[in-house]
Formats: structure tokens, C-alpha cells, sequence
């Protein structure tokens, strides 16, 4: 099964090679037909400390790495 992969903006950047993401999706309602946004914050692990608050990355899934981090950087979206 391929690991997912989700682009969002960097919210926090306070803790040690962790930093928390925003990713937000846009979808249709289905009976109001009217288009909703829904954001989800995702903990990721940073090994550098080299992203900060506002920054757009990629997050790929990966094996637990504490009790909260299921997400690695992957790359720079921007880059």
C-alpha cells in the first residue's frame, strides 16, 4: 500500500525536530452544494530544524516515531 502524501503550511516549529502542519482540503457538500473547507493538523518530524512557521512542505506517512508523530518531511513544496 503507498504511503500518503499531503502538502499544507507550517502552523508551529516551537518543538525539537517536530513541527505541526496544517493541511486543509476543500470538498462539495453534498446537499448544500456550496464548497467547504476543512483543516486538520498533522504532526511531522523535522530532523534539521530547518522549516519554519509559514513555510509550504510535503508530509509523507512513516512507521510511529513518538506518540503523537506518524509524518516525516519529505521536501520543501516550494523548492
Amino acid at each position: 500500500m503507498p504511503k500518503r502524501i499531503l502538502t499544507g503550511t507550517v502552523t508551529s516549529d516551537k518543538n525539537e525536530q517536530t513541527i505541526t502542519v496544517s493541511v486543509e482540503r476543500r470538498f462539495k457538500h453534498p446537499l448544500l452544494q456550496k464548497t467547504v473547507r476543512k483543516s486538520k493538523k498533522y504532526r511531522a518530524h523535522d530532523a534539521e530544524n530547518k522549516f519554519k512557521v509559514g513555510d509550504t512542505v510535503r508530509i509523507e506517512e512513516c512507521a510511529p516515531i513518538s506518540k503523537t508523530k506518524r509524518w516525516t518531511v519529505v521536501v520543501d513544496a516550494t523548492a
